[in-house]
C-alpha cells in the first residue's frame, strides 16, 4: 500500500480510502454507531420485508413500495458498510479502481431509487385520500409494477454517465480519496484537466432530477392538504392526515440532510474535510436505519403483526 500523496499515473489500478480524515486514532470507537445503524437498517429493512410477505392483507400498493424502500435502504447499506468497517476496523484502505467506481454508481444509483419510490409513495398518497373511491381501480398492481420499473430504470439510466465520465479522466494528482467510500465528487476532484462535464452533470442529477421528484412531492402534498382541510370535523382531519405523517417523516430525513450536504460539498469552502465524510455518511446510513423503524411505529398493521410475531415466538 503507497502511503504517497502525490503519484504520477493515469488510470490508478487502486485508490485508498482514508476513512474519516483527521480522525484515524478514533476510527474503532467511529465504527460502534456506524454498525449499531447498519444491523438495525439490515434487521429492519428485513423484518418488514417478512412481514409484508406473510400478512395478506399487507398485499396493497403502500405497501410494495415500502419493499421497495427496504430493498433500496439494503442495497444502499451493503455497498458501503462493509468496506467501510474494513478501513476501520482492519485499516484495509485499498479499493480497486473499477470496484470504486461500481461502489459510486451503487450509491448513486439507489439513492436516487429511493428518491422515485418516495415519490411514487406520495402519489399513493394522493390518491387514497384525494380519491379513494377509485384508489383500488387507479394503483391496480400492474401500475404499481409498471411504476416500479420506471423508478430502477430511471436510476439506471440517469446515474449510468456518473462512473463512465468518471472513469475518462486522467488521474495524475494522488489517488487517496478523503472519504471511507467513493463518492462522487471526491473521485472527480482527485482528476486532471477540465472534469467541468462531471461537476455538472451531478448538479444535474442533484437539482434537476431529484428536484423535480421534489416538485412532484410538494404539488401531491398541495393537494392533499387542501383536501383534509375540507373534511367536516376535527378527528377525521387528524386521522386523515396521520396517515401520512410516515411517509412526511421519511422525505424529511432523505431530502434534506442529503441536499445540505451536497451543497455545502460544492459551494462552501474551508470546510474541515472530517465533517465532510461524517455529514455524508450520516447521509447514507441513517434512513436506511430510520425507515424500518417510522413505517413499524407509525403504522398498526406492521406493528402488530411484528409484536404478533415475537410473541409467537416467544
Amino acid at each position: 500500500m503507497s502511503n504517497s500523496n502525490t503519484t504520477d499515473f493515469t488510470n490508478p489500478s487502486t485508490f485508498i480510502l482514508q476513512g474519516i480524515p483527521g480522525l484515524e486514532a478514533a476510527h474503532v470507537w467511529i465504527s460502534i454507531p456506524f454498525c449499531a445503524m447498519f444491523i438495525i437498517a439490515i434487521l429492519g429493512n428485513f423484518a418488514i420485508l417478512l412481514i409484508v410477505k406473510m400478512e395478506p392483507s399487507l398485499h396493497g400498493p403502500m405497501y410494495y413500495f415500502l419493499c421497495m424502500l427496504a430493498i433500496a435502504d439494503l442495497v444502499l447499506s451493503t455497498s458501503i458498510l462493509p468496506k467501510m468497517l474494513a478501513i476501520f476496523w482492519f485499516n484495509s484502505r485499498e479499493i480497486d479502481f473499477s470496484a470504486c467506481l461500481t461502489q459510486m454508481y451503487f450509491v448513486h444509483c439507489f439513492s436516487l431509487m429511493e428518491s422515485g419510490i418516495i415519490v411514487a409513495m406520495g402519489f399513493d398518497r394522493y390518491v387514497a385520500i384525494c380519491h379513494p373511491l377509485r384508489h383500488s381501480t387507479i394503483l391496480t398492481i400492474p401500475v404499481v409494477s409498471k411504476m416500479g420499473l420506471a423508478v430502477v430504470l430511471r436510476s439506471a439510466m440517469v446515474i449510468l454517465p456518473i462512473p463512465i465520465l468518471a472513469r475518462q479522466w486522467p488521474y495524475c494528482r494522488t489517488n487517496i480519496i478523503p472519504e471511507p467510500f467513493c463518492a462522487h465528487m471526491a473521485v472527480v476532484q482527485l482528476a486532471c484537466g477540465n472534469t467541468q462535464v462531471s461537476s455538472y452533470y451531478g448538479l444535474f442529477v442533484l437539482l434537476c432530477v431529484m428536484g423535480l421528484d421534489g416538485i412532484f412531492i410538494i404539488v401531491s402534498y398541495i393537494q392533499i392538504l387542501r383536501d383534509i382541510f375540507s373534511l367536516p370535523t376535527k378527528d377525521t382531519r387528524l386521522k386523515t392526515f396521520g396517515t401520512c405523517v410516515s411517509h412526511l417523516c421519511v422525505i424529511l430525513t432523505f431530502y434534506i440532510p442529503g441536499l445540505l450536504s451536497s451543497l455545502i460539498y460544492r459551494f462552501v469552502q474551508n470546510v474541515p474535510q472530517h465533517f465532510h465524510a461524517l455529514i455524508g455518511n450520516m447521509n447514507l446510513l441513517v434512513p436506511p436505519m430510520l425507515h424500518p423503524i417510522i413505517y413499524g411505529v407509525r403504522t398498526k398493521e406492521i406493528r402488530d403483526r411484528l409484536l404478533w410475531f415475537i410473541t409467537h415466538k416467544e
